[in-house]
């Protein structure tokens, strides 16, 4: 209706009379007023019911029935109110209504998520009703900002958006992880990165970044994996590693930024601590080998507050591992030049230590855990020529990407960040499927 105005812009309207179409989220009472915690999905704010106003408007009899109808409004109740706009500063939002007339669209009875408190297994189950709640409007709030964020600074730095494909012939990562799909009677695959198509992309534009749905065929048993997330990727021709990394701080510290300037109601509402997030845009991203990490831990395993396991130079980092890492130096940090054989086959090895790949994962800290992978890309046609034959790949497969080493290959570097885990740590939640709007949704099926 284009008379409405939402929420989110009362401010523009003080001491006049508006309309607005929402939803009640809760209400309370006392004797002749009424006040209704308004949702519209731009924000919550509170609206005042006074007895007589609605007598005046009515009459005595049809006021008292108003008012009464009101007063057992349900939640989750759709109306359309209109009211006069008032400064209100006691309130966190700045600004309340007072009712002149109030009309119901859509009754809503025995609504399942109550303001008292709620499992997370409950709450999943429900997501689609969850949405609706003051935290998660919160969280998709900031997921909004960071994806805008996004597109501002690869605009910025002159980057071209490429869409890739979710559909994929060959495997860029673990192909144990793939969801096999029947394509006309041929095997594909659902997406686990766009990254080898980045790589085409930036041959052939220069700097290209994407952003796009991606999948992992391994169960969501913890709070850090998801089968299904979107990830933003960026690639670059002549772009040499350390200017990957230059690259990655300068982004995380733009979209906490971002965050920290347009999202600060829904960090409230989180209650996010919002020193620590300047603290991480202030401060210089901690970059540290592998084998120094191997030593930091190694040293430190013994320690009374210790949690995670014994680890040898060679193995992969698990969560406990990241979270000692990243909180040890207290900001973001990148753990650079992995093992060889845990990382993906594309990734260039070290001049001089075949051992170990010219590549990166950032740790955030508290715990949060990896949020980007990157690496440079190995471009010597022969090297990478064997590292297929010697990871019994099909060399057929991967004969386009071959290409881009037979054609004007150039030194490059690339990387991709999980949005779902980077809204978890900017957010401070607990729980990643928090950061996604729709998990779960499938397992609601019954037999």
């Amino acid at each position: 209706m284009k008379d409405l105005i939402s929420i989110a812009r009362v401010g523009e309207h003080v001491g006049e009379t508006v309309k607005i179409g929402a939803w009640v989220a809760d209400k309370s009472g006392k004797g002749k007023l009424q006040f209704l915690q308004l949702r519209d999905g731009s924000a919550f704010f509170q609206a005042v019911v006074f007895k007589p106003t609605m007598i005046e408007k009515y009459g005595e009899e049809a006021g008292l029935a108003k008012f009464d109808e009101i007063k057992h409004l349900s939640q989750e109740t759709s109306i359309i109110v209109t009211g006069v706009v008032k400064a209100d500063e006691r309130s966190k939002f700045g600004y309340e209504l007072d009712v002149t007339d109030l009309e119901v669209v859509g009754q809503s009875s025995e609504y399942p998520i109550t303001p008292k408190e709620h499992g997370t297994d409950f709450l999943l189950d429900h997501r689609h009703l969850w949405l609706r709640s003051k935290k998660q409007q919160a969280v998709m709030m900031v997921r909004n900002e960071i994806i805008r964020a996004t597109y501002e600074f690869f605009n910025k730095e002159g980057h071209i958006k490429i869409d890739t494909p979710i559909l994929q012939a060959s495997s860029a990562e673990d192909s144990t992880e793939l969801f096999e799909i029947d394509y006309f009677g041929q095997p594909v695959y659902l997406s686990q990165t766009g990254q080898l198509y980045l790589e085409a992309a930036a041959m052939a534009y220069g700097k290209v970044f994407n952003f796009g749905p991606v999948f992992r065929a391994e169960k969501s048993k913890t709070r850090r994996h998801l089968t299904e997330f979107w990830m933003i990727e960026q690639e670059a021709a002549f772009q040499t590693h350390e200017e990957s990394l230059d690259i990655q701080e300068a982004y995380v510290k733009y979209i906490i930024q971002g965050v920290l300037d347009n999202c600060q109601s829904s960090l409230e509402v989180l209650e996010r601590d919002t020193s620590l997030l300047q603290k991480y845009v202030d401060q210089p991203f901690k970059r540290v080998r592998y084998d120094e990490v191997i030593s930091i831990l190694q040293e430190h395993e013994k320690d009374e507050d210790t949690v995670y396991e014994h680890i040898e130079a060679g193995d992969d980092l698990g969560a406990p591992h990241e979270a000692f890492i990243s909180n040890y130096f207290g900001v973001p940090t990148f753990v650079m030049n992995y093992p060889t054989e845990i990382k993906a086959f594309y990734m260039k090895r070290e001049e001089g230590n075949p051992e170990r790949v010219v590549c990166a994962d950032l740790l955030a800290p508290e715990g949060y855990g990896e949020i980007i992978g990157g690496s440079e890309r190995e471009v010597d046609y022969d090297v990478l020529t064997q590292v297929i034959k010697d990871w019994n790949l099909t060399a057929e497969e991967y004969d386009w990407y071959m290409d881009l080493r037979r054609f004007g290959s150039v030194p490059h570097s690339g990387f991709g960040l999980g949005l779902e885990r980077a809204i978890t740590f900017i957010t401070g939640n607990e729980h990643i499927r928090e950061a996604i709007p729709f998990p779960r949704m499938i397992n609601r099926v019954r037999p």
